[in-house]
């Protein structure tokens, strides 16, 4: 199963490494402003020694907080600032008299000072200094703490997703293969051992070609088309003349991705619903136009349709179950609406609002399928992908077909509208 790859932010790949780049910048930056602020205010050159031994007491005490942080950050909320102002306040008043005591021996001759004073009127530096240098160190925690764990959601949700797709992908097939089986079985029963053998051959080379793929990748528009003519080579084996088709595909669309194993499952439902009940079969037509930045596919058959037009891009699966079942005369087969529905879903996950997915009937007859994607072209090594296999020719005495896939001018064609 793909699982989405997340790099980290470049600066943090290395926490450790940001930690001392941040460390030293921070520090020296704060050794240079003031030393900035005593040349400024015509103070003697021998005073960047102090600064220079202040600077380095905070330093070095931040690098003691640094590793009691780590170790709070990880308690309950109220432990860690609870315990982060009291460590807090004993770094400030260790920081505060170490500069008093090196103030002490600095202006020994030339100011009269208790440590008391020199405490009081030192203590601000350091408790600004390291309260900001605290404040970022949980700050810069946090950000990481949250960013791991947005990684880690957009990695479950790639994952629920693969397995969504999967699952989707999954449920497509069974009637198709129970119904392929039978007739096997059948010819196998009645002797006919070719035409079983024939079947038998062009399901596992169908087989073959589908499970290799991974559920949710993309493929060309091509390379869907020669899937579903594998499909329809086994169809017309059990339907002979009943099954008719027509392809227009223009030829810009060819070269087009779209989600494997797409378009089976929309000619498998018209076969089921147009092609099986009718004694005279039905035409199933399948067109791909490229209108701007968007792909149209359009699945269209004769058959019975529903009494009414319906619209379900927008209706639940509960929903399409009781309409398609009120739409169909008794005797008929009765959608469960598993079909449509996984396609809307598979939609929904690859394309989100950008996509759209629409049933339509008109009364008397047909039933057509629409939907539009974003255009995306494959590669070049996409598009010059050898073939799974040659399409097999319709058998002998049959009336099914299937026109080239580029024609020079296809003709519009209306929804719903038998061919």
């Amino acid at each position: 199963m793909a699982v989405l790859q997340i790099q980290p932010a470049p600066f943090f790949a290395s926490k450790n490494r940001a930690f001392w780049n941040l460390q030293l910048a921070g520090w020296g930056g704060a050794f240079v402003f003031r030393a900035v602020v005593a040349v400024a205010n015509d103070q003697p050159l021998d005073l960047l020694a102090l600064v220079m031994v202040t600077t380095i007491t905070g330093f070095s005490i931040s690098l003691i907080l640094s590793v009691i942080y780590r170790k709070l950050i990880q308690q309950q909320p109220l432990v860690t600032w609870g315990l982060t102002a009291l460590v807090l306040m004993l770094a400030v008043i260790l920081h505060a008299s170490i500069d008093a005591w090196v103030h002490g021996v600095y202006y020994a001759g030339s100011r009269e000072t208790t440590f008391a004073q020199r405490f009081i009127g030192l203590s601000f530096i350091p408790l600004a200094l390291l309260a900001g240098w605290s404040a970022l160190y949980y700050a810069i925690n946090f950000f990481l703490t949250v960013e791991r764990q947005a990684d880690r959601l957009e990695r479950l949700e790639a994952q629920a997703t693969a397995a969504q797709l999967a699952m989707l992908r999954y449920q497509l097939n069974p009637h198709f293969l129970f119904n392929t089986l039978n007739s096997i079985s059948t010819l196998v029963l009645l002797k006919q051992t070719e035409p079983a053998n024939a079947m038998l051959t062009r399901l596992s080379g169908f087989l073959r070609h589908t499970l290799i793929g991974e559920p949710g990748s993309q493929v060309t528009l091509a390379q869907e088309i020669e899937t579903l003519q594998l499909y329809l080579d086994i169809e017309r084996m059990r339907f002979e003349e009943r099954l008719r088709t027509h392809f227009e595909i223009d030829d810009a669309a060819l070269g087009a991705q779209l989600p494997s194993m797409l378009l089976q499952p929309l000619v498998e439902n018209a076969i089921k619903y147009a092609v099986s009940p009718q004694e005279e079969g039905a035409r199933i037509s399948l067109t791909a136009r490229v209108i701007g930045d968007r792909l149209r596919l359009t699945v269209e058959d004769t058959g019975p349709g529903v009494d009414e037009p319906l619209l379900f891009d927008r209706m639940d699966a509960a929903g399409l179950r009781a309409e398609m079942r009120a739409g169909h005369a008794p005797g008929q087969p009765v959608s469960t609406g598993v079909g449509l529905a996984n396609i809307r879903n598979r939609l929904m996950q690859a394309y989100g609002d950008s996509q759209l997915f629409e049933t339509r009937s008109e009364p008397g007859g047909g039933f057509t399928v629409l939907i539009e994607i974003p255009y995306t072209r494959a590669s070049e090594p996409e598009l010059q992908a050898p073939p799974a296999s040659a399409p097999t020719p319709a058998p002998e005495g049959g009336t099914a077909k299937v026109i080239p896939l580029n024609p020079p001018q296809p003709p519009q064609r209306n929804f719903g509208t038998p061919a």
